[in-house]
């Protein structure tokens, strides 16, 4: 395969999965991995793809959001084995909030029916989850609901989490590092996530590894606002170490 059509389809690639990473294409094309970093050198100076930590971006992603649907396909192994390990971050009989994400939501379906605590949710999905789940206390915070995501955001989401204090939270973010901090495509979902976060004692976020360097459009903290960081171990030893550095305990879950 020469070079261009190399180029060509590590572009599909990228724009039908939102991302693509160095290790990956290099094996898929049996190519080196500098090989595939002037491919992906090219393509950004064509202003097709944006170069990101280990890999590229479709070009003028920052702002782009898929839908739930899209986002409930994708790294799907990786997300269930990240929430089955947050079921050990779980208070003992205490109070938390769920954020709005697909991980967030694997992690809702997985709670077990002994479960006893206080949940607090603007997510449509995971409050109609855990309805009628015998052990929960629900409360459902209101607001405009977003249709892309359908989580509530603007006032009255952030007037409920002003007034509450919860035991811990499990956050979700569509991008994270330690220089750009906690992102998301939407400044309304990233105010909701904030107040969230400034709601809680304990904060854990829950994301895929190729999530990380990935950053987007509305900033909501600093990864130093994070007390655990459960991912997949896509993210690297010295990525981790990076993390841990800056005060955040970071848990790879190992594939089985």
């Amino acid at each position: 395969m020469y070079a261009p059509e190399r180029q060509q389809e590590i572009l599909r690639l990228a724009r039908d999965g939102g991302r693509v990473d160095v290790l990956s294409l290099a094996e898929e094309f049996q190519v080196t991995a500098e090989t595939i970093r002037r491919d992906l050198k090219a393509l950004d100076r064509a202003g097709l793809v944006r170069r990101v930590h280990g890999g590229a971006i479709p070009a003028g992603r920052l702002d782009f959001e898929p839908d739930l649907a899209e986002r409930e396909g994708t790294a799907a192994d990786e997300k269930d084995r990240i929430a089955k390990a947050a079921l050990a971050e779980l208070p003992a009989e205490g109070t938390m909030i769920l954020d709005a994400g697909t991980t967030v939501a694997r992690m809702a379906a997985a709670l077990p029916l002994e479960a006893s605590l206080t949940v607090v949710t603007h997510s449509l999905p995971i409050a109609a989850r855990l309805a009628d789940h015998p052990g929960m206390q629900l409360h459902l915070v209101g607001g405009r609901v977003r249709h892309r995501t359908r989580a509530a955001v603007d006032a009255w989401a952030l007037r409920a989490y002003g007034e509450i204090r919860a035991d811990v939270l499990f956050v979700a973010a569509n991008g994270f590092s330690a220089e750009h901090g906690l992102t998301t495509p939407d400044l309304a979902e990233a105010a909701v996530k904030r107040a969230a976060v400034a709601a809680a004692r304990r904060v854990v976020l829950l994301a895929d590894s190729s999530k990380h360097g990935q950053e987007h459009f509305a900033r909501f903290g600093d990864l130093s606002d994070v007390d655990l960081l459960i991912t997949d171990s896509g993210l690297s030893p010295e990525d981790a170490t990076a993390i841990e550095r800056g005060g955040t305990e970071v848990l790879c879950v190992e594939r089985h």
